[in-house]
């Protein structure tokens, strides 16, 4: 069940905040840079998971710390190997790939409600209609409640539908 939602992500009851990154993404910007300052340790920890792993383009990482809430990594962009590399643009087919493998983790973890930005719409470029359009034929037949924050309002409360 997809809802879409606005508000402050950061706020969500959803047991899963998704993110899309590259490879070696330093984070540091959008949700990304957010999400490392509120939880530093997922962003070492996804960079040791790079480094032993070198995941490519459409693989998907879940994080769990000791907090309330997991993060689900989603390679959605090219690059992020070599010195000083950084990741470039998202793709549809990277972000088509990483949707999948998120599915096949929600559905692996018996996970009940995730939240996710208009994934790879910001830094990724990507046009929102068809991520809209990607999310619903990827994810729409869960049995789970998955929230789209496609309205960022800081500090407030979304209203997710239990």
């Amino acid at each position: 069940m997809i809802h879409e939602v606005q508000g402050d992500i950061l706020l969500t009851g959803a047991q899963v905040i998704a993110q899309g990154v590259g490879a070696n993404d330093p984070m540091d910007g959008g949700l990304a840079k957010v999400l490392r300052e509120c939880f530093p340790a997922m962003h070492k920890d996804f960079h040791h998971w790079c480094h032993v792993q070198h995941p490519d383009p459409g693989a998907a990482w879940l994080w769990r710390g000791n907090e309330r809430v997991a993060v689900a990594n989603l390679v959605i962009m090219e690059g992020g190997y070599g010195h000083g590399a950084r990741p470039g643009k998202a793709s549809v087919k990277h972000l088509n790939h990483a949707l999948h493998a998120l599915k096949k983790i929600l559905l692996k973890e018996k996970l009940h409600s995730l939240s996710l930005p208009k994934i790879g719409c910001g830094r990724g470029g990507l046009p929102w209609p068809e991520v809209q359009e990607m999310i619903q034929h990827q994810l729409g037949d869960l049995d789970t409640h998955i929230y789209i924050y496609v309205t960022h309002v800081p500090r407030q409360k979304a209203k997710e539908p239990a």
